[in-house]
Formats: structure tokens, sequence, C-alpha cells
């Protein structure tokens, strides 16, 4: 028998509209699951409750869905990769630091499982993982309890630098070609989990690590099996030039030229777009083709924001018709702290509080992560809706004095105020505290694989330069005080 769990009497839902399609505030309501389906949304719940949640003092709201991560590799790079500096690629982290500072296989259970429990921890109930394939991957994210789109990427070149400015490129399309397999492979195993809340995606790594006929091949595969395509494309002023070099287009044209954007299509950032005043182009096409292929963008605000880049801007491609998600490219995987950076930085950048609404920036977590991984039923508290759900603590003084729930939960409270999650009907988060994975036990083994990480990155970069050449400290480590 399936049991029915029901929120009672919830001083704030932010209910899903299906009608009008839009998120609204019910007050005082009733919230009910059965299994891992909404089944009420409203006042006046007189069907059966297995168990019963005082939802007084509780705003319910849907999961978050994160559209981007890299949840293998990301922590392991907190407190290195915070302020790097790469002034021969406009300050990307790309190509110098990303390539050094890396994870191993011991490493990559303990990594996964710090950024699954601070997503789980800030509201995010589903995620795009963006990782390369490991031993362990699928049951890694099945046991932390969310819901997942397994994203394997692959390609057909490594970057590689040899003096800090030139990017070169080693092609091996054979390796390409079976790591597309391989991914498929991974993809199907993924949608027949048995933990029900695995399903996968098309992922060609880069635009300019891959050929033309792997990313139209990798495209037309998603479209066949009806699968979210995501490609990291217009990331980086480097990868903008080398495009337009090879092809006189930008990324976003040429993706177009070879038919590759669609509804199925999440573009990894698309920063870089023909507008972006870095580049002083000379069109101003690319958010037109984005707007009117149906493709989404997903946007990861912390990561770029560190090396001074940031997208022109987020209510501008709202307003261009573009569909727009969020992802957590960087430590830490806080959902609702790369909400609150959404809003800021296009605010500041567009130098307005005109750019946008919270309510795209919510939207975009919600029914813009939803749409861009093809799952209508996530991201909102509706009958029929996946029970995916949240509960704040409304008497958090973060959240007080409590007149407007969302606006006090992004701006001001964050996580602090995330009190229970629940997955697919599955509690996951009790009182702040996640339930599903050690934290503590596995951030210490991420120090430990941090650790290791560090001792090989002279061997790695190309100038032999050692962890802390690369990354300094914020200050001097003195034995005595003088």
């Amino acid at each position: 028998m399936t049991e029915t769990t029901l929120i009672r009497n919830a001083d704030w839902v932010v209910a899903f509209d299906k009608a009008k399609g839009e998120h609204v505030y019910l007050r005082d309501a009733d919230v009910a699951f059965e299994g891992n389906r909404i089944t009420h949304v409203g006042k006046g719940y007189e069907g059966k409750a297995d168990r019963e949640i005082d939802g007084r003092n509780r705003v319910v709201m849907p999961g978050m869905v994160n559209a981007h991560s890299h949840p293998t590799s990301e922590p392991l790079r907190k407190g290195i990769t915070d302020e790097t500096r790469s002034p021969g690629f406009w300050h990307s982290s790309l190509y110098e630091y990303l390539t050094v500072f890396e994870n191993d296989p011991d490493g990559y259970q303990a990594c996964m499982q710090v950024a699954m429990a601070e997503l789980l921890m800030s509201g995010c109930t589903t995620v795009a993982d963006l990782s390369i394939a490991f031993e362990g991957w699928l049951d890694t994210l099945a046991d932390s309890g969310i819901r997942a789109v397994v994203a394997p990427m692959y390609r057909d070149a490594r970057w590689y630098t040899t003096d800090g400015h030139e990017l070169k490129y080693d092609w091996n399309p054979e390796n390409g070609r079976k790591g597309f397999e391989k991914a498929r492979r991974i993809i199907d195993l993924a949608n027949q989990h048995p933990s029900g809340r695995l399903s996968g995606m098309v992922c060609p790594a880069q635009i300019d690590t891959c050929t033309p006929e792997l990313i139209r091949d990798s495209f037309d595969y998603a479209v066949e099996k009806n699968l979210p395509f995501q490609i990291h494309a217009a990331q980086a002023v480097t990868e903008f030039l080398e495009m337009q070099r090879r092809h006189g287009l930008t990324p976003i044209q040429w993706m177009e030229s070879i038919g590759a954007l669609g509804e199925h299509s999440i573009i990894g950032h698309g920063i870089f777009l023909d507008h972006h005043p870095w580049l002083h182009w000379t069109t101003r096409k690319d958010l037109g083709l984005l707007a009117d292929s149906g493709s989404t963008v997903a946007h990861c605000p912390t990561v770029f924001a560190r090396r001074g880049i940031t997208l022109r801007t987020f209510g501008g491609y709202i307003r261009a018709g573009v569909n727009m998600g969020i992802g957590t490219d960087t430590y830490p995987h806080n959902f609702l702290e790369e909400m609150r950076c959404v809003a800021m930085y296009a605010r500041v950048i567009g130098e307005s509080v005109d750019d946008l609404n919270t309510s795209d920036v919510f939207n975009a977590a919600t029914l813009g992560g939803a749409k861009a991984l093809r799952q209508p039923d996530i991201g909102g508290i509706a009958p029929g809706f996946k029970a995916d759900i949240v509960l704040l603590d409304a008497k958090h003084p973060a959240m007080m004095p409590l007149r407007e729930p969302v606006r006090s939960l992004v701006y001001v409270a964050g996580d602090r105020a995330v009190n229970d999650v629940f997955v697919d009907g599955r509690q996951v988060v009790q009182d702040g505290k996640c339930l599903t994975i050690d934290l503590q036990t596995a951030s210490e083994a991420l120090e430990e694989a941090q650790k290791r990480s560090l001792k090989k990155v002279s061997k790695l970069d190309w100038n032999n330069r050692s962890a802390d050449e690369l990354a300094p400290m914020a200050y001097r480590t003195v034995d005595r005080l003088n």
C-alpha cells in the first residue's frame, strides 16, 4: 500500500496554477501526496493520511531544478579557484586551472556526496550531473535520494597550452565515438535504474572539442530518444574566437548552421553571444536564434562572477524569449545562493532593478529547469506533479517579518530556512540535516582527495608551477609573529 502524507494548514504554499501556467501563493492550505505524486493542493483536505505534518509556521514550495552541475570535481577546488588569474585566456579558469587541479577516482564519491548534500539542504531536488562516468556513479546518485539526470560527457579532443596564451587541441575522434557509445549505455542504465529517480542526457562536452559530426549525431540521438541535449558553448572568449576562426560564425550561429539548436538543446552558460560587449562583434543574431529554436540557457553566475564575467543580462535573455535554467557550476552547491546571485548580478550589470523580477529567477529555478530537462511534472506544487517538496521554517528569524516568502528566502534567509525536503515522496532532509549522506565523513574524505590533487599540480601544469604559485594563499603563513 502506498503511504499518503498530508501537510496540514500550511501558512503559505507556493502552488502551481496549471490553467495559467504560473506559480501562485495559497494561504492556510493543505498539500497531500500519495507515494511519489501530489494528490491535493488547497483547503480542507478530507482524505486519508498515514502521516500528518503540521503546516503551521511553514512555507511549502516546489523543489528546485538544477540544470547544470559538475559534482565530481568542483567541491574539490574550494580554496583553490576562488580568484584564479589567467590573463592569456581572459581570466577563464578552463584552460590553465581545471586541467591541473583534478580529482581522482578515489575522490569522486566523496566529492559527489558533498555536492548532493549541499543541493538537498538548499532545497534543490533535481540535478543535471555533467560528469565523466565512474564506477558507482549511478548508485551514488540514487543513494543520495536526489532526482538526477546523468550526463556522461565525451569529446573528440582535449585542451592544452604550452605557453599560457595559445590554446591547442589534441584530436582523437575515435575516442569521441567510443565515449558517445559508452554514454548511450549509461543513459539506458540510468533510465532502468530501480530507484526510478534517474534519467539521462546526451552531453558532448564542449562545442570546440567536438567535431560537427559528433555534435550533430548526438543531437539527433537526443531528439530520437526524447532526451535533453546539453553542450558547453559561448562560455569563454577564447572559445568564441576559436569557433570564428574555424567557421566564420559565432558558436550559436554555427550550432544553428549544423542543425543542433532546438527544444532539446541546453546551452551550458551561453554568456559570450554576439551582443556581449567584450566581443565587439558585428552581428546581433544569437539571442534570436536561441529563442526561435526553443533552446535553453543554463546560467551559472557564481563561477563566472569570480572571474569578473557576467551574462548580459538574465532579464535581457528572458525578454528575448529564451528559456532560462539555473545551475551550480562551482562550489558551493548551494542552489539558493546561486539564485540570489542571478538576481543581484543581473541588476548590477543591467544597471537597473528593472532587469528582472524575483519571479523570473524562481521560475527559472523551477519551471525553466523542468522544461529544459523535459520533465514537465517537476518544479511545481499541483496535483499530478512529482512529490518533490520543500518546507521552509516561516519562524526562522531570517524569514521574519514574513510578508513575501520567495523574496525573503532568496534575498535573506537562503538555506538557513530550509527545514524539510522530500524527493519522490521520500524525506531526505529533516530539521535542516541531510538524512541520506554523512556530510562530515564525506567532507573529510574530500579533504584527503584535495591533498592528493595538490601534490600532482606541478606535474600537470605547462610551466611546472606549484599549487601555491597558481593559487596563492590570501595571507602569508608564518611560524611566529615578529
